[in-house]
């Protein structure tokens, strides 16, 4: 059984002592946009969140978008009818991409998104404003996806649906920000998998850099990198029949870690 760990959007700065970060604003933050940068994901248990949150506050900023400083993001991701794009991450594969259009719900603004991992680790975010979240491949977005995505845009079709609280902290020393996902839930269908006691941490660096606070304080409260993408995730728990048995020993980790065991380690 899954403990309950869920907290209310509203509740969130107080639970993680957010108010005693100095703010941010959505503008300033084009400082750090980081569109080509080092991604180091983590994944970790909210009790565990709970406590580093308060060692962090002379480090970084938080952002505050219309009064919040968390906001609830809706994305969709797209892939095509044989989850080739999964496949390519399940492999191991350089060069991958992941398409998705994805909600800030707070801030009423929708974006088509691609990001391309490439083969030198680093990660290219490539994006297009949309009026509202877009749930199919049109005219308009196809021609974007025919100039960022080396496949063809046509042969994409929605897959999943990932909600989320996100927490940004940017950082007052350096080219860095961290984006912290909570209350993921995942669903396709009739089916809704949600994970309350999982956040997953992305610390995004111009280039990869262990003076980050983040990266520092995770290491001393034995937190390791995990790269496990949500949509990876998601697949893996929505899509029982397609093939993940690379992801296993992270699937076991977020299995215990979403059933409140604060340290678990993938090896």
């Amino acid at each position: 059984m899954l403990q309950d760990h869920h907290i209310p959007q509203q509740d969130i700065a107080a639970a993680l002592a957010l108010q005693n970060y100095a703010s941010i604003s959505l503008a300033r933050m084009g400082r750090v946009a980081l569109l080509n940068r080092t991604d180091t994901k983590y994944v970790l248990s909210l009790a565990t969140l709970q406590r580093i949150m308060p060692q962090l506050t002379e480090a970084y900023a938080a952002l505050v978008v219309k009064g919040k400083r968390a906001s609830h993001y809706r994305t969709l991701y797209f892939d095509s009818a044989d989850f080739a794009l999964y496949h390519r991450h399940h492999a191991g594969m350089l060069n991958r991409y992941k398409v998705r259009a994805r909600e800030y719900v707070d801030s009423h603004l929708a974006f088509l998104e691609v990001k391309h991992k490439t083969n030198k680790g680093r990660t290219i975010k490539s994006r297009l404003q949309t009026p509202e979240l877009a749930d199919e491949i049109g005219m308009e977005t196809a021609a974007f996806l025919h100039n960022t995505f080396p496949f063809d845009p046509t042969q994409l079709e929605p897959k999943l649906w990932v909600a989320y609280d996100r927490i940004t902290l940017v950082s007052e020393l350096r080219q860095e920000r961290v984006t912290i996902d909570l209350n993921l839930a995942f669903s396709w269908a009739a089916e809704t998998v949600s994970l309350p006691p999982l956040v997953i941490v992305e610390v995004k660096q111009d280039g990869f850099s262990t003076q980050s606070a983040m990266i520092q304080l995770l290491r001393q409260n034995r937190v390791r990198p995990l790269g496990l993408s949500k949509y990876c995730l998601g697949v893996s728990l929505l899509y029982p029949a397609i093939k993940h048995n690379n992801f296993k020993p992270k699937l076991r980790l977020v299995q215990k870690l979403a059933q409140g065991q604060s340290h678990a380690y993938c090896h």
